[in-house]
C-alpha cells in the first residue's frame, strides 16, 4: 500500500498484532486495487485498533521491525 503507518502505540506497549484478513473484511477502495489475493494480514494496537494492511504476513512483521515494535501472531 502507499501509505505511511503511523503506529500510535502505547507507552511501554511496543507491540503489535499481526492477523490475517479476509478481502471480504476489507473496504472496496483496497480490495479493487490488491489483485488477486483471497486475504491481506492486518497489524493491531493492544487496543485492537487497524494500524495497517500489508499484503503478506512478512511484509507485517518487517514493517513492524523497522518501526522498533514486537510483532505477534494472532489465530
Amino acid at each position: 500500500m502507499d501509505h505511511i503507518a503511523d503506529f500510535d502505540v502505547a507507552a511501554g506497549a511496543r507491540i503489535v498484532y499481526v492477523r490475517p484478513v479476509p478481502l471480504t473484511e476489507i473496504p472496496e477502495e483496497i480490495r479493487d486495487r490488491v489483485g488477486h489475493i483471497d486475504h491481506m494480514y492486518a497489524l493491531h494496537n493492544v487496543n485492537g485498533e487497524r494500524l495497517a494492511l500489508v499484503r503478506d504476513r512478512e511484509m507485517a512483521f518487517v514493517l513492524a521491525r523497522q518501526n522498533e515494535i514486537t510483532a505477534v501472531s494472532v489465530h
